[in-house]
């Protein structure tokens, strides 16, 4: 089957399906212009998931925003450096159960069915060219190369959203309802060590989030510090690169050899973690921090396999500063001088770091307010998460900011603490993008309740024509 039938099986399939419906939302006119039912920020694959599914629900009058050039929306084509996915090749994603819509049907339309079954892993960069097919056949309404600086939400219920960039129309976009589809990094910022921020100059490293110069490394010495997957892709990448030697330090004495999420994918933990009382989502996303994802064995053999790859563990840096135009690490067994270090530390979730937030992070509700966690069990990082319904939608702290926060939806890697993987991975978006158009649709409903219902009550259209007795034919 070639690509071009796929294309026809697609369209057949949506027909089927009574794709395209007429909207059910009502209308709203505004004095400062077009009012949006719903703007997506962020035209990554949640982003682009999530936009179809609202387009399935019947609510069209939706735009995705993104800050990146066309087809290089998500981390694909950036900063992950991974050869394949991490998840495994058969679970199925943004595709929303529309079999004509999966990566096999994609991938088998172009290899053929004996091609799939040579597929161990799927290819990082097919992934992103499978997204921009997914894009391109949904004609999903993206608009590219416009940032998000400000949401500044209004007493008539409409957010209006400041927006900067080569492809803003405007300075600014109305919305009902706003989805935070920003990614991994989306829910706050990635995190570097002060040890290394306050002690060396920028030109001497880098966070595995930035744009890496991996010619001006060849030849070189490089550190990673992070004992997870990333540290292992960026190892490997360095060293495939030309960097002459690449030493990840790792704090443990050993590489964790679980990854928690090939359980959850099996146990139904991905699909009904919204389920679940607090106490147990708390328990649940402290014992995932615990192991986090270690690298796969591909990559981790990969990496392995480099004559100049090292790997130092019971290794924390307990100091770090330049000397000589080098960065001097010290761990407990010794000091080490490199060329340049990538820091694979991760990141923080908190609505208090991200910009766009900032005239409402004040009133949104984290874990925090929520939940107080057993002795011993406590953990800082996690308190922060914002506590979200299982919608997805922004809960307020305070009555003063009920109003405010109303219609704000975080669908990124900060949801992670109240539902679960289900926004942050890629076998989870099969569950929760349903679960999060759900949450935007009621709210749509429930906001316009009052003259729905009056519309329902007037409603008067005569449907029935029959008359009894029939009349006959002299």
């Amino acid at each position: 089957m070639s690509l071009e039938i796929l294309n026809e099986r697609v369209q057949t399939d949506l027909s089927y399906l009574a794709y395209g419906g007429a909207d059910w939302v009502r209308p709203l006119d505004h004095a400062e212009g077009h009012v949006y039912d719903v703007v997506i920020v962020g035209g990554g694959q949640s982003g682009l998931g999530a936009a179809f599914g609202l387009l399935r629900e019947r609510i069209a009058n939706i735009l995705v925003i993104d800050e990146n050039r066309e087809g290089m929306e998500g981390p694909w084509e950036t900063y992950a450096r991974m050869v394949t996915l991490r998840t495994p090749k058969h679970l199925t994603s943004v595709d929303l159960g529309i079999p004509s819509l999966t990566f096999r049907s994609w991938w088998e339309a172009q290899h053929g069915p004996e091609g799939w079954e040579a597929v161990d892993k799927i290819p990082r960069g097919d992934w992103m060219d499978y997204l921009r097919w997914y894009r391109k056949i949904l004609s999903l309404p993206v608009v590219n190369e416009v940032r998000l600086k400000l949401i500044e939400p209004g007493q008539d219920g409409i957010h209006r959203l400041h927006i900067a960039g080569a492809g803003a129309r405007s300075e600014q976009l109305l919305a009902r309802k706003v989805v935070l589809a920003t990614g991994i990094q989306g829910g706050g910022e990635w995190h570097v060590p002060p040890m290394i921020k306050d002690r060396l100059p920028k030109a001497l490293y880098a966070h595995t989030s930035e744009a890496i110069d991996s010619a001006s490394l060849r030849g070189k010495q490089i550190a990673v510090l992070g004992g997870g997957a990333s540290a292992f892709d960026n190892a490997n990448f360095l060293l495939s690169e030309g960097a002459a030697e690449a030493h990840v330090f790792v704090r443990r004495e050993q590489l964790p050899d679980i990854n928690p999420i090939r359980q959850m994918e099996v146990s139904g933990m991905i699909e009904r973690f919204h389920t679940l009382p607090d106490a147990d989502k708390y328990a649940v996303i402290s014992h995932f921090f615990k192991y986090n994802q270690p690298p796969t064995n591909d990559t981790f053999a990969r990496a392995a396999a480099w004559p100049g790859f090292r790997l130092h563990l019971g290794s924390p840096w307990l100091k770090v500063e330049a000397a000589g135009g080098k960065a001097v690490v010290t761990t407990p067994k010794g000091e080490f001088s490199f060329d340049f270090l990538v820091v694979s530390t991760g990141l923080l979730s908190d609505p208090g770091l991200r910009p766009e937030l900032r005239l409402v992070e004040s009133h949104i509700a984290r874990w925090s307010d929520r939940y107080e966690a057993p002795p011993g069990l406590a953990n800082p990082l996690l308190e922060a998460h914002p506590y979200l319904s299982p919608g997805f939608a922004l809960q307020s702290r305070d009555s003063a900011g009920h109003a405010l926060v109303h219609g704000l939806f975080v669908f990124n890697y900060s949801a992670l603490a109240s539902c679960g993987l289900s926004a942050s991975a890629i076998s989870g978006m099969r569950n929760a993008v349903p679960k999060l158009v759900a949450g935007v649709a009621d709210q749509l409903f429930l906001d316009d309740r009052q003259q729905t219902l009056k519309d329902f009550f007037d409603y008067d259209e005569v449907e029935f024509t029959g008359v009894w007795p029939l009349k006959t034919q002299e």
